[in-house]
């Protein structure tokens, strides 16, 4: 899980042969070089300058074997109003592993 600026977020998942990816916005793309290498390794076309909507892009049944499908994600994904660092906690949460995360989050904060 990582948050950039407090723009998007990025998952991150090792499977067999590589990883799994999520970009939160795929938008982000023009301004982050990291959400564009995101796109490169999904194969994914960066977007218009002028888009200013935002899109995740990647697989979003990422994290649905632990407990978070890919509509209660987007769901997640699409709620503007939160910051990512917020959205990153309702995904935590929603997998099993809020207090965990919260912990470290309390750590980075010191």
């Amino acid at each position: 899980m990582c948050n950039v600026d407090d723009e998007f977020f990025v998952l991150i998942r090792p499977i067999p042969g590589g990883v799994d990816l999520l970009l939160s916005d795929a938008a982000a793309a023009l301004d982050y070089d990291i959400a564009a290498d995101v796109l490169d390794l999904l194969r994914a076309d960066a977007p218009d300058e002028d888009d200013d909507e935002v899109w995740p892009e990647g697989n979003l049944s990422i994290l649905s074997d632990i407990g978070l499908p890919e509509g209660e994600l987007l769901v997640i994904i699409e709620e503007v109003d939160l910051y990512p660092d917020e959205q990153l906690e309702m995904i935590a949460q929603r997998c099993g592993f809020g207090e965990q995360f919260a912990g470290v989050l309390e750590k980075l904060d010191q």
